[in-house]
């Protein structure tokens, strides 16, 4: 289970620190269904009806397309492909030998990026897995078009066998498609919005082709959404909620997150999308944020130190690495590194950690900690139910319905009038 740890904050924290009350109230809110938008609070409950529902038809097709594709297009924007591309960057930052490749494209218009995707495809198989509640947005929609050409051209009456669609249940354009062409497909549920939505269908297909271990996922994810449920202050999703509510109210709007683990930065795009589209409205709102240490030290390391004081950081450690390589004894000693030669590389890491911690802290930064057990199947579950949870709670803290994204359809609107789409207005 993830640990929260906010020795790091409490020198910040003004009168009685986070108000655990508040925590108390917006988790009972969340958990009644009572508060704003809980016709969207189906991933609390999700990961059990997966595994008894729909688990070993996805485990199925990944098989099938592992069998006999190089590779797998996943096409889909926002929370359509963000969690999948996390866990898979996060899991399997270096694919395996016999893992298909996993392209993302969907998420943008550019056409750079698009060729440049249809070059390191070349020749080479490939299935497609389109995600879409609708079918008509518009960076997936042009995607989908360009590669069921490309599936048509090489594989001729059975390009439909290669495409697996993950739609509505019943309704909308892709749903309509994937009835009339004969598709596999998998269901978005209703009652899960797309930044809640990586430990359904949409998550979980793209990972198990990539060669992640989908079941120990659903079934951490089980016991892990058991844990949070927890009415307590020991919950670490209270302690998380309710002190970056704590801090926000103290001036700090700014959270960056980090980590020490390169693969983690799309754990952080995903975790910048749930909560920036959570959070941010009414006026109001933490912004998020994210860095990768040890790199961004030699960048952003400056403003962190020594900027505004307007941040906090919530830094996302791993307990154990899962390998381990001692850093060689030079007897010449011409860089002067012997200090460190015998260590473990990840030893190195935990005192570098360790060592910004003080040093950010006397800056002037608080510091949340969040602890993982390692960086695997089970560890990838306990960050995505820790980080919803809180995300839900935190959101009812601060009187916003965590489940809506009004704010995105604005740009939609003058693209499409722009774009001379009939009946845009």
């Amino acid at each position: 289970m993830v640990r929260v740890d906010l020795s790091g904050a409490k020198q910040f924290f003004k009168g009685s620190g986070p108000d655990f009350e508040l925590a108390r109230q917006a988790h009972e809110t969340l958990a009644s269904g009572t508060g704003a938008g809980s016709d969207f609070t189906g991933w609390m409950a999700f990961p059990r009806y997966m595994k008894e529902h729909e688990l070993d038809r996805i485990v199925a097709a990944a098989e099938t397309i592992r069998s006999r594709s190089k590779a797998l297009v996943v096409i889909g924007i926002g929370g359509s492909y963000l969690g999948a591309r996390g866990a898979i960057e996060l899991l399997r930052p270096i694919p395996a030998k016999e893992d298909p490749q996993i392209f993302f494209v969907g998420n943008g218009l550019s056409a750079d990026y698009l060729c440049d995707t249809l070059d390191r495809l070349g020749d080479a198989d490939f299935d497609v897995n389109v995600i879409s509640k609708s079918g008509t947005t518009l960076e997936p929609a042009v995607a989908f078009r360009i590669f069921r050409e490309k599936l048509a051209q090489k594989y001729g009456a059975d390009a439909d066998k290669h495409i697996f669609a993950t739609t509505d249940a019943a309704r909308g354009v892709l749903k309509g498609l994937a009835n009339e062409n004969g598709w596999e497909s998998f269901v978005i549920p209703d009652d899960i919005g797309g930044r809640f939505s990586v430990l359904t269908a949409v998550g979980l297909l793209p990972m198990a082709v990539a060669g992640i271990d989908v079941r120990k996922v659903i079934d951490c994810a089980i016991e892990e959404m058991e844990a949070l449920d927890l009415r307590s202050p020991e919950n670490p999703a209270w302690q998380y909620a309710a002190a970056r509510q704590h801090l926000y109210r103290s001036g700090y709007g700014v959270e960056i997150l980090g980590c020490y683990e390169p693969s983690f930065r799309f754990m952080a795009e995903w975790w910048k999308q749930l909560y920036g589209e959570s959070e941010g409205k009414d006026g109001i709102g933490i912004f998020p944020a994210s860095v990768e240490f040890t790199a961004d030290l030699h960048s952003m390391g400056q403003y962190i130190q020594e900027g505004a004081r307007i941040i906090y950081e919530s830094i996302v450690r791993f307990d154990r690495s899962l390998r381990s390589y001692a850093i060689p004894f030079e007897q010449a000693n011409a860089d002067g590194l012997n200090y460190v030669a015998g260590r473990n590389m990840s030893e190195v890491s935990s005192i570098a950690a360790d060592a910004v911690k003080e040093a950010h802290i006397s800056g002037g930064v608080p510091n949340i900690q969040i602890n993982v057990p390692r960086r695997d199947e089970a560890g990838f579950a306990a960050l995505v139910c820790f980080f919803e949870m809180a995300c839900g709670i935190s959101g009812y803290i601060s009187g916003v319905n965590p489940f809506n994204q009004p704010g995105v359809e604005a740009y939609k609107k003058n693209m499409f009038r722009m774009l001379g789409k009939p009946g845009a207005v």
